[in-house]
């Protein structure tokens, strides 16, 4: 079975102030043979992309309530009227806090959950039918 690829091109807002932000082209990208995790690339200027990989339960979280701790929290919020995602990323390179829109987040991740549902991603990795096999022998 092929692995399912979900990705979704957006433009994400690098904040350096509450009064300046800085647009910063990502792409979401959801992989069912990686069924735990989402991973971000952000293009940004100096040529080399930026890459980010955390749970997609974390993100699903973060679009209705604050979730997360450490190097990776996202929570809802509104910017000029509209419903955002913020994503505040931190490493020893420093840190970050983007903004997403919310409704173009949401509309990747439902087209996710419905290609690999909750609680069914154990099944894409062939965990059972790995130990089967090994139970066989």
């Amino acid at each position: 079975m092929h692995p399912i690829v979900v990705e979704r091109e957006l433009e994400m807002r690098l904040i350096l102030s509450p009064e300046r932000g800085l647009a910063v082209p990502a792409l979401l990208a959801y992989h069912s043979d990686d069924p735990y995790a989402v991973h971000v690339t952000f293009h940004i200027d100096s040529g080399h992309p930026v890459h980010w990989t955390f749970a997609r339960d974390l993100l699903v979280e973060g679009v209705f309530r604050p979730g997360g701790q450490g190097d990776v929290r996202v929570w809802p919020s509104k910017a000029e009227g509209r419903s955002v995602v913020l994503i505040a990323l931190s490493s020893p390179d420093g840190d970050a806090l983007l903004e997403a829109p919310a409704a173009q987040v949401s509309a990747w991740l439902e087209r996710t959950l419905r290609a690999v549902p909750p609680g069914s991603e154990g099944e894409q990795l062939g965990i059972d039918d790995g130990i089967a096999e090994l139970l066989a022998r």
